[in-house]
């Protein structure tokens, strides 16, 4: 019997500019070296470029393509 009680379950926090849980779960999947704002800048020019190209919100197309990838 082990005598360590169970881990408490965490929460993601939410990123600073979206207050989105799913995209500090995106940044901390690539970060790399403990480098997290290069990770956010990685993720804020890729969302950019997307709202750019499509004229669209850009957390919307990410949501819908995560719950897609779920799915799978």
């Amino acid at each position: 019997m082990s005598r360590r009680g169970t881990a408490e379950e965490k929460t993601a926090k939410s990123d600073p500019i979206y207050r989105n849980r799913l995209v500090n779960m995106l940044v901390n999947r690539i970060l790399k070296h403990g480098k997290k704002s290069l990770a956010y800048q990685i993720i804020y020019r890729a969302v950019k470029k997307i709202q750019q190209k499509t004229e669209t919100n850009p957390l919307s197309v990410y949501v819908k393509q995560y719950m897609e990838s779920l799915r799978v």
